[in-house]
């Protein structure tokens, strides 16, 4: 059997909206693909990208090195457990791709914490992948130093739902409440 079966019903709901390019807040309960319809869009996006520069379609350049797909934990185990679970729906692309006779662009993923060696933190400055996990703290790292760059062709940021709950606390509530 090919593929993960029948879309979610949070998938089939925040794909439209993810496919049109706006900020899209999937609520839904855990196990229900919330993550995977965002990393599939964006996978998509990224596959879609160098294929189109591959073959020059379109006057389309090269793609300008860098991060596209940023995804924050707020933990290491669960970003860690993300980036190796990335690669069961990038295996089935591959697989699908070579069942068609056609090579898939590389799609490359990196997780940086703070136990990421210093040599793999500079991997990731030097050969930025399409896909970076990291927590709040290393983000923050990255912010502040010249490493900072290699985020600027972020195009899409995937928060897990604490993350979004702490984004609302401390952006909607008035700090005396906190």
């Amino acid at each position: 059997e090919r593929g993960f079966g029948e879309p979610t019903e949070a998938q089939r709901l925040a794909w439209p909206a993810i496919h049109n390019g706006e900020n899209v807040l999937v609520i839904a309960p855990t196990g229900s693909g919330k993550t995977l319809s965002a990393f599939l869009a964006a996978i998509d996006g990224i596959i879609a990208r160098k294929a189109r520069a591959a073959g020059g379609k379109h006057g389309c350049k090269r793609p300008r090195k860098g991060v596209r797909v940023l995804y924050i934990s707020p933990l290491k185990a669960l970003g860690v457990d993300v980036a190796k679970n990335l690669e069961t729906p990038l295996n089935g692309i591959r697989e699908e791709y070579a069942r068609m006779g056609l090579t898939v662009p590389e799609v490359s993923i990196a997780m940086r914490s703070g136990d990421s060696t210093p040599q793999e933190r500079r991997a990731i400055v030097s050969r930025p992948p399409d896909i970076l996990v990291t927590t709040p703290e290393s983000l923050y790292l990255m912010l502040t130093s010249k490493a900072r760059t290699v985020l600027d062709t972020v195009q899409t940021v995937i928060l897990t739902t604490w993350l979004k709950a702490q984004l609302v606390i401390h952006t909607v509530l008035p700090a005396e409440i906190r």
